[in-house]
């Protein structure tokens, strides 16, 4: 295996992850799937609860896809677009900074996300062993597009947030 591929499994394997966490805080932390419901609410995000499931799917395929390197693209689709949701909806209007709940931390998810697909997963990927491996610049194109126009698709609509409140 070669240096990028090790580097490229690092990547997936702490996306990925995080991703999953992602997952169970919406599903199992804090207030659950209807407190994280309420929240999706309270940012415009309706039907909340329809929205709260949709991210636990979403951030579970793709923490599992990029865990296993399999269906990488569409993973890191599945990764992109949440957190393209999760910036205009919840971070965008308090800055850059994630110490002040900003943008940076999920702009970051994104970027190496599509990074990822770029890339492609690398020889310690399912895509590899399947010999279904997309890189470049489709890799790319489906991860961006699918993620960015996935998540501009939902904000059009389902996101109508309060007055005052959209950044």
């Amino acid at each position: 295996m070669t240096a990028v591929d090790t580097g490229v499994l690092l990547i997936r394997l702490v996306v990925g992850t995080t991703m999953l966490m992602h997952a169970w805080n919406h599903w199992f932390g804090g207030g659950r799937i209807a407190g994280t419901a309420g929240w999706f609410e309270s940012l415009g995000l309706r039907p909340g609860r329809v929205h709260a499931w949709a991210s636990v799917a979403a951030e579970i395929a793709a923490g599992l896809g990029l865990i296993l390197g399999l269906l990488t693209s569409l993973a890191c689709a599945a990764a992109i677009g949440p957190m393209v949701v999760a910036g205009i909806a919840a971070h965008r209007r308090n800055g850059f900074f994630v110490f002040r709940d900003g943008w940076e931390y999920v702009l970051v998810l994104a970027v190496v996300s599509a990074a990822v697909a770029l890339i492609g997963p690398g020889q310690a990927s399912a895509d590899d062993v399947l010999d279904i491996v997309i890189r470049g610049p489709l890799g790319f194109a489906i991860a961006t597009v699918g993620g960015v126009g996935g998540a501009a698709l939902l904000l059009a609509v389902a996101w109508r947030p309060a007055s005052g409140s959209a950044a």
